[in-house]
Parts: structure tokens; C-alpha cells; sequence
């Protein structure tokens, strides 16, 4: 399903998506093709999106595209300190 499509079924509210397709820019990621899970009260949508796993996300229909900021993860490097002994 398509976005557009998704916005004119449920205006002006968050719905519970799983990502189908998605192609990534310049260090952004527009979603291309959505499964609709569910829509979600505005109460709930917080709570919803960090219960969201993988390919799963909640936003709201007020937005015209959906466009994702990627970010790279920044891990640990773990430091011996006894390497550095002489």
C-alpha cells in the first residue's frame, strides 16, 4: 500500500506500519510501500512505537512522505589498559 493511500483512509492520526519496500539517500531512508498494522490513539503512540520492532514504525498521517533519518550506530571500543604498559 502507499502512503497517500494510507493518509486518505485514516486522516490526521498514527498508525502502526510495517515497512515493505524502502530505497535510502544521502543518508535518508524514504519508505516506499507499507502494510497498515493497525491505527493508534494519541495516547498510546509513544508507547506503541517502542514496543515497534525491525521493520515496524509508527507515524502520523499529518506528514506527505514518510523519510526516515539513518543513523549510523556508534559501538564501544574497549580499551586494555595494560596493552599500553611498557
Amino acid at each position: 500500500m502507499k502512503w497517500s493511500e494510507v493518509r486518505q483512509l485514516y486522516p490526521s492520526q498514527f498508525v502502526k506500519l510495517k515497512v515493505l519496500s524502502s530505497h535510502i539517500e544521502n543518508d535518508q531512508e524514504f519508505i516506499e510501500d507499507i502494510a497498515v498494522i493497525k491505527p493508534i490513539s494519541d495516547k498510546l503512540a509513544t508507547k506503541e512505537l517502542l514496543r515497534s520492532k525491525g521493520d515496524e514504525l509508527v507515524y502520523h498521517t499529518v506528514h506527505e512522505n514518510i523519510v526516515l533519518e539513518v543513523r549510523q550506530d556508534v559501538g564501544l571500543r574497549r580499551f586494555d589498559y595494560n596493552e599500553n604498559q611498557a
